[in-house]
């Protein structure tokens, strides 16, 4: 017998003796972080409120505890029941019953109306006819990537459930190795924006956290080849942690797929459906583009398939002497600072991702409260000494000005805009000024994918700014959903349409330029003095929309890639700096200064070099903290 499985039968002992003797325990395994148990008596549980509570900190596991298939009334009675308990008000759309696992999967409109206070109508569910429940939201706004997302893991269950177990007992096997050091190796992100890629390793286990591409440098992709990555197998690799889902730290997950990988992906339920609607984009802008791609999109539902997700403060064991908190980053939905504790108290790693300290009108500002942090792994996007982006409010009064100044002469705003982040941030703002009277109520276009990502915003409402998420929530107000909004879905005709129409408002997707729709767009309204082009969001170096911005007017267009496919831009070129979800020179400082207790080591990464140089400088002065600006493929050693 392997030590996982002794381990398990202890447990089960352990959970039999505690339990009251009318209860009856028949099996206790793994899935993934998770200890599952099968009782033949889910109704009596269910009874006993505090019990699952207290066996949880027992044996300082999540617990799950689901009815043995034996004890199962039929799914036909189960509705009808579950259906007489839920209030008509929750929206229930659809009920969906699993008999091997005993739950049966509840989606509504309103799932806290199912969930009841303090999970009393859960409770309730169960003890009356024994099902395990398991709630998720109707999207609000139809979403294909969300139903797409929980009907292929519906499809999958029966491998998926393999996975977990197996990632469950890799998770809970027995430590190897006397050593105790922490290191980080960095493979990409280090003196430049883009490729974020980590590696975080102790004597017992290696995780990767990111794997982006670089926006705007084809074929620049992080070194996974050293063996301290995948030099050594992807199979060496315990775990993967993704931050976030924008490509420049999510693209190239789905290549260690390809590579062998066959372990866990942890994220939230958010950035994985984003992630695999900006991967399988990713491959289509490739293909249209006449490159090809690193991987198909077989790999991208691999991704999916072995995606734990894990909601912001859940203490998760990742690793025999590994646990990952993941907390709100700010930056986009489902965006998250990464923390690690390593060992029993050994050390303590935070990986920032990409954060927004501040407050926006989409998300909370990012958590900075940790219990410990010896290492901050900080990103200095804009970390540079001049890098103070404009108060909000006032990035607002400008924005509104453009777009005041452009109607008046008839002219057209043209948004280069992130489909994920800024494009909601921004119909928000715009929602607002035209309910207010501040600006004309006029046609506002969605174009590529940013009324997909919208929809997706509309699904996960609990992890937006708690004034939207009550909005959606409580009011029916979903401002997502205000007439002024039109998703274009008819192509090229619909946008000559617009070309040739009224004012308006265009979001379009790529936020940089490089590609998408934005370039139709471009060749529609380019030549048109009166139409104003607005850059809201960040313009890497090298990229069109930055080179737009420093003042181009010879802009190549077309897909003939000769040297008469140009157009001389005779728009108006505005930037809105204050938009961007990324925390300024300020924000980034405060993260740091209002950190308690404050890290004892910073590296400063994902920035230009003279930002992570200027961050760094600023931190060792003002916080007397050793400090450090790395290069990639730079080893560091803790402990």
């Amino acid at each position: 017998m392997s030590a996982v499985d002794k381990r398990l039968e202890e447990m089960k002992a352990e959970i039999s003796n505690e339990v009251p003797s009318d209860i009856t325990i028949t099996e206790v395994t793994y899935e993934g972080p998770e200890l599952v148990v099968y009782t033949r008596d889910p109704k009596k549980f269910a009874q006993n409120g505090d019990l699952i509570r207290r066996l949880a900190s027992q044996l300082r596991k999540r617990i799950t505890v689901r009815p043995d298939p034996a004890a199962l009334s039929t799914p036909e009675a189960a509705r009808e029941e579950i259906l007489g308990i839920i209030p008509e008000e929750a929206g229930v759309t659809d009920l969906d019953f699993h008999a091997d696992t005993g739950e049966v999967v509840i989606e509504a409109e309103k799932p806290g109306m199912v969930i009841g206070r303090h999970g009393s109508t859960l409770r309730e569910i169960t003890q009356e006819v024994g099902w395990t429940p398991e709630v998720v939201r109707t999207p609000p706004i139809e979403s294909a990537t969300v139903e797409n997302v929980r009907n292929f893991l519906k499809q999958e269950r029966d491998e998926r459930r393999d996975i977990l177990e197996r990632i469950g007992r890799q998770i809970h096997r027995e430590e190897m190795s006397d050593d105790e050091y922490v290191r980080i190796t960095t493979l990409g992100c280090c003196r430049e924006v883009g490729r974020a890629s980590f590696i975080l390793s102790t004597p017992e286990t290696r995780v990767l956290i990111d794997c982006g591409d670089k926006p705007g440098a084809e074929g620049e992709v992080p070194y996974l080849q050293v063996p301290e990555a995948l030099g050594a197998g992807a199979q060496n690799l315990d775990a993967v942690v993704l931050t976030h889902a924008h490509l420049d730290h999510s693209a190239l997950i789905p290549l260690l797929f390809k590579y062998g990988y066959d372990g866990p992906i942890y994220t939230t339920e958010p950035t994985r459906d984003l992630m695999g609607l900006l991967q399988l984009d990713y491959l289509d802008v490739a293909a249209k583009e006449g490159r090809t791609p690193p991987y198909d999109s077989e790999m991208v539902r691999e991704a999916i398939k072995h995606t734990v997700p894990l909601e912001y403060g859940d203490v998760t064991d990742i690793a025999p002497d590994i646990k990952l908190t993941l907390h709100n980053a700010g930056h986009i939905l489902g965006s998250a600072i990464s923390h690690f504790h390593i060992g029993d108290g050994l050390y303590n790693v935070a990986f920032s991702g990409d954060i927004h300290y501040d407050d926006t009108r989409l998300f909370n500002g990012a958590v900075n409260d940790f219990p410990r942090v010896e290492t901050l792994v900080l990103e200095s996007t804009y970390g540079g000494r001049n890098d103070y982006q404009t108060d909000q409010k006032d990035s607002e009064r400008k924005l509104k000005k453009v777009i005041n100044r452009t109607l008046e002469r008839d002219g057209k705003v043209l948004v280069p805009a992130f489909a994920v982040g800024r494009s909601q941030e921004i119909m928000l703002v715009l929602e607002e000024a035209m309910r207010e009277g501040e600006i004309p109520t006029v046609p506002v276009h969605l174009d590529g994918m940013i009324w997909e990502a919208t929809a997706i915003h509309s699904t996960y409402p609990e992890y937006l700014r708690d004034e939207v998420r009550d909005r959606i929530f409580h009011d029916d107000e979903n401002p997502f959903l205000a007439d002024q909004f039109n998703h274009i879905d008819g192509g090229e005709e619909e946008r000559q349409e617009v070309a040739d129409g009224g004012p308006c408002i265009v979001l379009s997707t790529s936020g940089m330029v490089e590609g998408g729709p934005i370039m139709s767009w471009l060749e529609h309204l380019g030549g048109d003095p009166d139409s104003t082009m607005t850059f809201v969001g960040y313009q890497a170096q090298g990229t069109l929309g930055s080179r737009i911005q420093s003042g181009w007017e010879e802009i190549p267009v077309g897909n003939g890639g000769g040297r008469g496919d140009t157009l001389t831009l005779k728009m108006e070129v505005e930037t809105v700096d204050g938009f961007s979800g990324h925390a300024d020179r300020q924000g980034l400082e405060n993260f740091v200064r209002t950190m308690n207790p404050r890290p004892e080591k910073v590296l400063c990464v994902h920035g230009d070099e003279s930002s992570v140089q200027d961050l760094s400088s600023a931190l060792y002065h003002d916080f007397n903290m050793r400090t450090f600006a790395p290069k990639n493929l730079e080893t560091f050693r803790f402990i």
